[in-house]
Formats: structure tokens, C-alpha cells, sequence
């Protein structure tokens, strides 16, 4: 049996009804809840939740599975308070330890103390950027990936609690380009491959 956390980043913020990523969290929900050999819980950061009840999703979760709108390339004002609530909440709780160095030789081992080793996570995000915008010679990325760039920090979050990745699946231009079934169809697939491999 797989643990399966699933949360969903967005949250309604100005013009942003964060519809598409409610689509994809409830797609994920379905796709576990259907298959035999996962359980499933899951979180939506703009609704109320009890940090400590959150801390213990993390603990349970053999797999975290974060969708997330990117805003001004970054993650959500009220996903970052919930990393933060619950992280913090963590400290020594089953997240994290300490950054893991010592006060005998501070200058190396930072990035150590996580306490999720052994567990996994995924990361999707959705972008109003073209795919071209990272990939193409000249355009605003400078042809730096998604996860080597604006999620870089994200992903050493994750590794600062021990977490390693497992994989990513990015959505792009889905503010004035969207084809949302076709998105949704790709989507499908990279579950159905990701489960393949588990």
C-alpha cells in the first residue's frame, strides 16, 4: 500500500480563480481513489487546516504530490505560509531535525537534518509562459528548465527534508493558449507512466 499526499497550492487571488489546478487536484483524487494499493489524503491551502493535522499527512505520505499555479514566479502567497506553518510545525516533528551541520565544523554538512528520507514527491505547475520562454535562444528563461530555474529553490526545499524527487510535469501558456483537455490527456498519460514505475 502507497500513501499518497496530494495538495493543491492555488488558491482565488485577484483575477486568478485557480480553476485549472482545481481540475488537476481533483483529477489526481480520482485517479488514486480508482487503483487498489494506494490511500489517499489530500489538502487545499485556501481552506482552513490544522498545522499539526498537516505535519502528520507528511509523516503518513509515502509520496507528496504538489500542484501549484506559478504567480510572479513563484509559488502562491498562501502556499508559502502553508510551507511555512507546517514545515516550521515539523521542526523536530517528523520534518526536519536541524539544517544538519554541527558547531564543531558549521561550514559543511547544511541541508542534512531532513527527516522524510525514503519518501518521494512530484511537483506540477502551471504557467501563463510558453514552453518557448525556457527553451528557445534569446527568450525571458535564458533557456534554463523550470526546475533548474524558478523551481530550483522549491525542489532544495523538498531535499532539506530528506525528500527526493520523483517527478515533474509543467503546464505552460494556459492563460491565453490553453487547450485544457488535451492538457488533462497528457496528464493521464504521465500518472499512467508514473504509476508503471511504482
Amino acid at each position: 500500500m502507497k500513501n499518497i499526499f496530494i495538495i493543491n497550492g492555488s488558491h482565488p487571488f485577484a483575477h486568478s480563480g485557480g480553476r485549472f489546478n482545481d481540475t488537476l487536484f481533483k483529477t489526481t483524487i480520482s485517479h488514486f481513489d480508482t487503483l487498489e494499493g494506494f490511500e489517499v489524503k489530500f489538502t487545499q491551502v485556501g481552506k482552513n487546516y490544522d498545522v499539526k493535522s498537516e505535519v502528520e499527512k507528511f509523516k503518513w505520505a509515502d509520496i507528496v504530490i504538489y500542484h501549484t499555479p506559478i504567480w510572479w514566479f513563484q509559488i502562491p502567497f498562501g502556499f508559502k505560509k502553508y510551507i511555512d506553518e507546517v514545515f516550521t510545525e515539523g521542526h523536530q516533528n517528523g520534518i526536519y531535525t536541524s539544517d544538519g551541520r554541527s558547531r564543531k565544523n558549521p561550514n559543511i554538512n547544511y541541508g542534512t537534518g531532513g527527516l522524510m528520507h525514503g519518501k518521494q514527491y512530484i511537483l506540477t505547475t502551471s504557467w501563463n509562459a510558453p514552453k518557448t520562454a525556457f527553451t528557445l535562444e534569446n527568450e525571458f528563461f535564458n533557456q534554463k528548465n523550470v526546475d533548474e530555474g524558478p523551481m530550483f529553490g522549491f525542489h532544495k526545499m523538498n531535499a532539506f527534508t530528506g525528500m527526493k524527487l520523483l517527478a515533474t510535469h509543467h503546464f505552460h501558456d494556459m492563460e491565453k493558449n490553453a487547450d485544457v483537455p488535451l492538457e488533462l490527456e497528457n496528464y493521464n498519460v504521465f500518472l499512467r507512466n508514473l504509476i508503471a514505475q511504482l
